[in-house]
C-alpha cells in the first residue's frame, strides 16, 4: 500500500498530536482501575465459609483511593489542547476525557458516588441497542431465558471434563508461542485471582485451583489472547499513537464485545457463557434498584452457579461501592452491549465494502468510532495495520461469507415463520 503525504500543515499538526499522545500515555501510568476496586481473594473464602454456616452476613471490604490529582490536572489540559476539530486530536481528547473519569472514579471509591462515574464510563442496564428499540437488558433476559430452557437438555448431554489450570497453562503457552513470532506472553498461575482468567499484553493469568472445560480453553484463547493481548501488543508496535496500546475505559465496551464477537466468529462460545454474561447485566440492575451482596448472590445461586462462581460474579458487580444495595460497578453491562454493537459494525462493513476496517480495528485497544474516524490516517500510515490478526480475521473469504449470510439471514424475521414452511418435501 502506498503512503500519502501529509502537506506541511498537517504535518505540523500531525507531530503536535504524537507529542500530545506521548503526555497521556505518561500521565495514565499510574491508573490502575480494576487493581485498585478488586476485592482480595481472602473474602470469598470468608464469604462462603460463613454462608455455608448460615450467616448471610455482607463482605466488608476496604479500598485505599490512589492520589491521582496530578494525572487529573495534566490530562485536563491534554484534553484543552486537542484539536478536537482534527479526527486525531478528537480522538486524543475522547481519550484524555475517559481517563479523567476513571480518576473521579477511583478518587471516590468505596462510596455510592463509584455508580454515577461508572455508568458514564460503561452505561446502565437498559440502554439501547443501535438499530433496535431493544435493550440490552431485554437481551440480557432473552438469553437468561432461553439458556434456562436449554440447561437440562444441554447439559445432561455435556462430557464431565475438567482441565486442570497446570494442564491448560501448558497448553496455552505452546500455543501462544506458536502464534506470536515477535513478542512473548507469559501464561501464569495466580492463587489470588478471584476471575478465572484475566490478560494483559504481556501476560495471561490463569486461577489457580480451577478447573476449565474445552470451552474455557477455546474462550481463553480467542478471548484473552487473540483480542486483548493482541490489540495490546499492536497499539505498542504503533509509531506514533502509543495510547492505542493501553485500554481507556472509553473503548472498553468495542473492545469486550470485540473479544465476545470472536468467541462466536471462531464457534468457541457455548449458550452457559451467553447466559453468564446476561446474568451479570441483570444483577447489575438488581443492585442499582436496590439489591444488597446476598440479594444478588443468591440471584446467581439460583440461576445455577455454583457458590464459588455467585460469589465471583456477585463481587464484580460491587466492586468499588458499597454493598448493601443501590450502586453497583457497571463495567460488566458493556459485554451484551458490545458484541451486538460489534456484530452490527462487522455487518456494516461488509454492507458498505468497508471490510478493511475490520482488520483495521485490531491495530489497537480503540472504540468503534476511533477505526472510522481515523480510517484516512490508516491509509497515510501515520498509523500503522496491525501486525497480529486473530486467525479468524486472517480467513478473509471465510469472515466475508459469514457476514454475508448474516447480513441476509436478519432480514428474515422468525416470527412469521410458521412451522410447516419448515418442512421440505411435504
Amino acid at each position: 500500500m502506498s503512503v500519502i503525504a501529509p502537506d506541511a500543515a498537517e504535518a505540523r499538526l500531525l507531530d503536535r498530536c504524537t507529542a500530545l499522545d506521548a503526555r497521556l500515555v505518561a500521565a495514565i501510568r499510574r491508573i490502575r482501575m480494576l487493581q485498585v476496586v478488586s476485592w482480595p481473594a481472602s473474602a470469598q473464602q470468608h464469604f462462603i465459609n460463613n454462608w455455608q454456616r448460615g450467616f448471610r452476613s455482607l463482605p466488608d471490604v476496604h479500598y485505599v483511593a490512589p492520589d491521582l490529582s496530578a494525572e487529573r490536572e495534566e490530562l485536563i489540559a491534554i484534553q484543552a489542547e486537542a484539536e478536537t476539530e482534527h479526527p486525531v486530536g478528537d480522538y486524543l481528547r475522547r481519550s484524555a476525557e475517559s481517563w479523567r473519569i476513571a480518576t473521579e472514579l477511583l478518587h471516590s471509591v468505596g462510596t455510592a458516588a463509584v455508580t454515577g462515574h461508572s455508568i458514564r464510563l460503561y452505561g446502565r442496564p437498559g440502554d439501547r441497542l443501535p438499530g433496535s428499540e431493544l435493550t440490552n437488558l431485554d437481551a440480557a433476559r432473552h438469553f437468561v431465558g432461553l439458556a434456562g430452557e436449554l440447561d437440562q437438555e444441554i447439559l445432561a448431554s455435556e462430557a464431565d471434563y475438567c482441565i486442570p489450570a497446570e494442564t491448560l497453562q501448558a497448553e496455552l503457552q505452546a500455543q501462544l508461542d506458536g502464534f506470536f513470532h515477535s513478542h512473548k506472553i507469559e501464561v501464569e498461575i495466580d492463587p489470588d485471582l478471584i476471575a478465572k482468567a484475566a490478560a494483559g499484553p504481556t501476560r495471561i493469568r490463569l486461577r489457580s485451583a480451577t478447573c476449565f472445560s474445552e470451552y474455557d480453553r477455546h474462550q481463553l484463547v480467542e478471548h484473552e489472547a487473540f483480542v486483548h493481548s493482541l490489540t495490546g501488543l499492536n497499539g505498542r508496535e504503533q509509531p506514533h499513537l502509543k495510547s492505542l496500546g493501553r485500554s481507556s475505559p472509553r473503548v472498553t465496551a468495542t473492545q469486550e464485545g470485540l473479544a465476545v464477537f470472536a468467541e462466536l466468529m471462531s464457534g468457541s462460545i457455548d449458550i452457559e457463557r451467553m447466559k453468564r454474561i446476561s446474568l451479570r447485566i441483570v444483577a447489575i440492575d438488581m443492585a442499582l434498584s436496590g439489591a444488597d451482596f446476598v440479594d444478588v448472590f443468591s440471584y446467581f445461586l439460583e440461576a445455577g452457579q455454583t457458590e464459588s462462581d455467585s460469589f465471583s460474579s456477585t463481587q464484580r458487580v460491587f466492586r468499588g461501592v458499597p454493598v448493601q444495595g443501590g450502586a453497583a460497578f457497571t463495567k460488566d453491562n458493556v459485554y451484551l452491549h458490545g458484541l451486538l454493537t460489534v456484530h452490527t459494525f462487522f455487518r456494516w462493513t461488509l454492507k458498505h465494502r468497508r471490510l478493511k476496517l475490520s482488520r483495521a480495528l485490531f491495530a489497537g485497544k480503540m472504540a468503534l468510532h476511533d477505526v472510522i474516524a481515523l480510517e484516512p490516517y490508516f491509509d497515510s500510515g501515520y498509523i500503522a495495520q496491525p501486525l497480529y490478526l486473530p486467525p479468524w480475521v486472517q480467513r478473509a473469504n471465510g469472515l466475508a461469507g459469514m457476514l454475508a449470510f448474516s447480513l441476509f439471514a436478519n432480514q428474515i424475521r422468525i416470527n412469521a415463520v410458521a412451522a410447516d414452511d419448515l418442512v421440505l418435501g411435504v
